[in-house]
């Protein structure tokens, strides 16, 4: 499977863009792919915004910054707000329409709006609204082979938190069904 994807994902802190982008950086490592996942934080962690932008190239990756995604994942809208306008044409914008109002228009850009915190609320998986997002973008992209997102899950989620495992998978499923 071969898609070079810069993604940026980005929300308050607290909401799990940075693991959801480790998820998807560890499914390219699995698959032998050039990786960079790189962490950005506001001034505060909790409340405060967070990003990341995670490269997955066959070829060696210039920059680990990304700054014109082909991908975007927004839990929030001052998160959309700010990288909207980046994306490049071609590409997809994956939104949290729970805590998004305004999904725009963006030509050439494929908008996908999921209401993740509520659908997360709903199925009772607790703070799994990235998940969801990323198993929507994962539906979007194919990324990696389903089988391989799988085995990242179970790599990414630590084993002091080995009981959230299922709930993981089942909120990835969920994303990737919506």
């Amino acid at each position: 499977m071969s898609c070079n994807l810069d993604i940026v994902l980005a929300g308050f802190g607290g909401q799990g863009v940075l693991f959801a982008g480790k998820l998807i950086a560890y499914a390219g490592l699995l698959e032998g792919r050039e990786v960079s996942w790189l962490p950005s934080y506001g001034p505060e962690m909790r409340g405060g915004t967070a990003n990341c932008s995670v490269c997955l190239s066959d070829d060696p990756i210039g920059s680990p910054l990304v700054t014109s995604p082909n991908a975007l994942v927004a839990m929030n809208q001052p998160s959309l707000d700010k990288f909207e306008g980046s994306v490049v044409e071609g590409g997809v914008a994956v939104v949290d329409s729970t805590l998004v109002q305004r999904v725009p228009e963006i030509p050439g850009v494929r908008m996908r709006a999921l209401p993740a915190t509520a659908m997360a609320e709903e199925a009772g998986f607790k703070k799994l609204a990235n998940i969801i997002l990323a198993g929507k973008l994962y539906a979007e992209t194919s990324f990696c082979e389903e089988e391989t997102l799988w085995k990242a899950m179970e790599k990414c989620v630590p084993a002091r938190k080995a009981a959230m495992l299922e709930m993981n998978k089942q909120a990835l499923k969920l994303g990737m069904e919506a």
